[in-house]
């Protein structure tokens, strides 16, 4: 172990004044066996007082820093700003609301020192949850993982650590529709994971309700794969083929002398049923083109309102600009 080594943890928060606080407390208590930290709190455009009392917390230890968004940005962009504001041998991305106990880094740690490039958290138990919600998540990473092109590990969320090599690596990839879980399974490397009991939420409400986590699944299906695309496709297909079973029955048995019903229920039937697989077909090209006309207008991820205690170069950086400096990705 060096007594050089510095650890990024890295905390986006949205509205957390009501755990902001207990989550420092704690997570300072858990890295002080560390050589040395640095507490990187992302706010996120929070309408509370979240900034305020990370702020006056920052103001009496050095180890904390703050960057606060110019409007909430979502999630998973707040984490990408934290890693590429991290310095640390390591870089950790844990949420604030202490579902995921911060005293398990330092095990993390133990694990990079052993070779690990990345370190999964893996739940081995998840409380507070509903029996759906924890359903259908299990559903949803084990049909992730057979229909996309990247390895995450079952059971895992935002907790994890990652080494140097792997943050920049992370850093590198840069695209808009950001699915942090994908992109780092994606790279590969050498991995170890860890296993740990989710707490519940140790106050406030959670920042993904249904919609916002069915948002997020979807970026994590049409970011790495097109399935939804093989699906359209053989959805016309069958429609095709009904279409075709339809109109060889009536040829069939008009020239069998059957009597051909001259109603309209399967003509009907033929014009919802393609219709309607026209505009799940549309729709699904739709969502993969908003997401290349997203990509082409090259925006930048984020704008950077205000920072505390970083070094004077980036301090003086964000006071004249809002974007990421030149020497990150922008």
């Amino acid at each position: 172990m060096s007594s050089t080594e510095l650890h990024s943890i890295v905390v986006p928060m949205y509205n957390e004044s009501q755990v902001a606080e207990e989550f420092v407390r704690r997570a300072t208590l858990a890295l002080t066996s560390l050589p040395g930290y640095e507490i990187i709190v992302v706010d996120d455009g929070s309408t509370d007082e979240t900034y305020a009392i990370v702020s006056a917390l920052a103001d009496n230890d050095p180890h904390i820093k703050l960057v606060r968004f110019a409007r909430n940005f979502g999630h998973q962009t707040a984490t990408t700003a934290g890693i590429d504001l991290a310095s640390g041998d390591t870089v950790t991305v844990i949420d604030a609301d202490l579902q995921d106990p911060p005293e398990v880094i330092a095990q993390m740690v133990e694990l990079w020192r052993s070779g690990a490039d990345i370190v999964f958290a893996v739940r081995s138990s998840r409380a507070g949850e509903s029996a759906f919600k924890t359903a259908t998540a299990a559903l949803y990473y084990r049909l992730l993982r057979r229909t996309a092109n990247v390895d995450i590990p079952l059971d895992t969320g935002d907790f994890r650590l990652m080494s140097r090599r792997a943050t920049e690596g992370l850093k590198s990839m840069r695209e808009r529709s950001r699915y942090m879980r994908g992109l780092v399974g994606w790279m590969g490397m050498e991995r170890a994971s860890i296993t740990y009991d989710r707490d519940e939420r140790f106050a406030g409400q959670t920042k993904y309700p249904l919609r916002k986590m069915l948002h997020l699944a979807s970026d994590g299906i049409m970011s790495f794969s097109t399935m939804p695309l093989r699906i359209a496709t053989v959805l016309g297909l069958a429609s095709a083929g009904l279409g075709f079973v339809v109109a060889l029955n009536a040829v069939v048995t008009k020239l069998t002398g059957g009597y051909v019903v001259p109603g309209w229920t399967s003509t009907i039937v033929a014009v919802l049923f393609v219709g309607g697989v026209q505009l799940i077909t549309l729709g699904v090209v739709g969502a993969y083109i908003g997401r290349i006309y997203d990509e082409v207008r090259s925006r930048p991820l984020y704008l950077v309102e205000a920072v505390k205690g970083f070094d004077q170069d980036t301090a003086e950086h964000f006071s004249r600009s809002p974007l990421p400096s030149p020497k990150d990705p922008s």
